[in-house]
């Protein structure tokens, strides 16, 4: 240990005459390398979540504090590729932990975890730092979920509504829609409330943000959205982190922009799945299918964050990867616990053309009831449910025996509810260059309306290829 601190002057010397190094008395030194995971011989013991970093070759690497070995050794995560680090660099303290700037003219902009610009632009000029780890609004300031917020989206308001400053969860697999539906939210924001969307893609395919970026800018909603991407190539630190990055941002818009801001994570899952990485790098021992002993800690301190103020209100759309469609796994529970509205996206809905890709009889929302909805929307929403659950139980006698083997009254439900599903599909706005169909939102009201006359039995003479992908039912015939 003495040993390696006496080496700290003549390494601080040599790194000195490779690049820019601050006059400061240093940290400590690089004692090990172990992938994103470094241990520092320090000269004193920096506090945990502290950023420091070192100089290398010009450039500037940031590390995280996270366990403390022993009285002169402290255990960090890197936060930048650790490519090139060796023993014995210099290590510098930051002064605190990692901020970043904070500015309106973050919108329209494509970040990293420290506010760097991704899309080629101007860095931001801002005067104000805001900590990425911070304890969440305090509850004398902390507002309630509010009343519903309307997406224009018809099967989300009926049967799973979001509500204003509450928490979604968008569970599915690859290829169902779940950007596309993300997309489709941010768009509501802007152009239904006038707020501003804060899009969080943690451990995101290049080629996946590359095409969400210029989807946006194709769709409009840029100039109103914020992007912070930490990207599945980067070290798993960045993954960890990015998530709090994002909802820095967001609490700094609703404090100071706008009254409803959107936020979106893609994927929730991909943040367990980090933290799971640097739990075992750090020493922790695995708990229950083998992911981190501190899992329900670590979605706390992210979801809590979530939270509307007298300022604002966040709202929180969150992708949820379900591994192996294990709804039992330990980190779909941990964040299952922290939502207000849970959406289902069915491969088999997707397999019949039915867009957005949202099972009615698995999603759900805790304002489900009638002092919530109202009388008029709770009876509607229950009696669209139960027809399509009892279409549900009856399609494998249809496949064995035919619709005609049904009673006169299961047919008359079975046709009202094939007609219901294909009026829950609906052209997107953020897609409608590609599909060709103009994009559609449609009021509760309208499709409160339009059900109440499917389940009256208006429309049981219509072919099923009149209601799919519209808007309203209006001047149909």
């Amino acid at each position: 240990m003495t040993e390696g601190l006496l080496v700290l002057p003549s390494a601080i010397e040599t790194a000195r005459s490779h690049c820019p190094i601050p006059e400061q008395a240093p940290l400590g030194v690089i004692e090990e390398v172990h992938g994103p995971v470094i241990d520092i011989l320090c000269s004193r013991l920096p506090p945990l979540h502290q950023a420091v970093y070192v100089c290398l070759d010009g450039e500037r690497y940031t590390f995280e504090v996270h366990r403390h070995l022993d009285a002169s050794r402290a255990r960090a995560i890197a936060l930048h590729r650790t490519a090139g680090l060796r023993r014995l660099l210099p290590v510098f303290d930051s002064g605190g932990p990692l901020q970043i700037p904070v500015t309106p003219d973050c919108l329209g902009r494509l970040l990293d975890l420290f506010g760097h610009p991704l899309d080629g632009g101007p860095a931001l000029t801002s005067t104000e730092f805001r900590p990425i780890v911070a304890p969440p609004a305090p509850l004398s300031e902390a507002m309630g979920m509010g009343e519903i917020l309307p997406t224009g989206i018809k099967v989300i308001d009926l049967l799973c509504p979001f509500v204003r400053g509450g928490k979604t969860g968008l569970f599915g697999g690859a290829g169902v829609g779940k950007t596309v539906l993300i997309m489709e939210f941010m768009n509501a924001i802007v152009r239904l409330h006038q707020g501003v969307s804060v899009f969080a893609g943690v451990g995101e395919r290049i080629r996946e943000g590359h095409e969400l970026w210029h989807d946006m800018h194709d769709a409009g909603v840029m100039p109103r959205s914020l992007m912070v991407f930490g990207q599945m190539d980067e070290s798993p630190g960045v993954r960890f982190r990015i998530g709090l990055s994002a909802l820095t941002y967001a609490e700094y818009l609703r404090d100071h922009v706008a009254k409803e801001v959107l936020f979106l994570m893609d994927n929730a899952f991909r943040f367990v799945q980090a933290g799971s990485e640097l739990s075992g790098l750090l020493g922790r021992m695995p708990a229950t299918v083998g992911y981190q002993p501190t899992l329900l800690s670590e979605v706390a301190e992210l979801q809590e964050r979530i939270s509307s103020t007298r300022s604002g209100n966040i709202t929180a759309v969150e992708a949820v990867y379900v591994p192996a469609d294990d709804m039992t796994d330990p980190a779909v529970g941990a964040i299952l616990a922290h939502l207000d509205t849970t959406v289902i996206l069915s491969r088999n809905q997707a397999a019949k053309g039915i867009y957005p890709a949202v099972d009615p009889l698995a999603s759900g929302s805790r304002m489900m009831d009638r002092v919530t909805l109202g009388d008029r929307h709770y009876r509607v929403a229950q009696t669209v449910r139960e027809h399509l659950a009892r279409y549900r139980e009856l399609e494998d006698i249809i496949a064995m025996l035919g619709i005609e083997a049904l009673s006169e009254a299961d047919r008359r439900t079975v046709l009202r509810a094939r007609l219901l599903e294909r009026y829950l599909t609906q052209p997107f706005f953020v897609v409608a260059d590609h599909t060709g169909i103009a994009g559609a939102s449609v009021p509760l009201a309208t499709t409160l309306t339009d059900c109440e006359d499917f389940i009256q039995g208006t429309y049981d003479d219509l072919p099923e290829d009149r209601c799919y992908m519209r808007a309203g039912m209006e001047g149909v015939r």
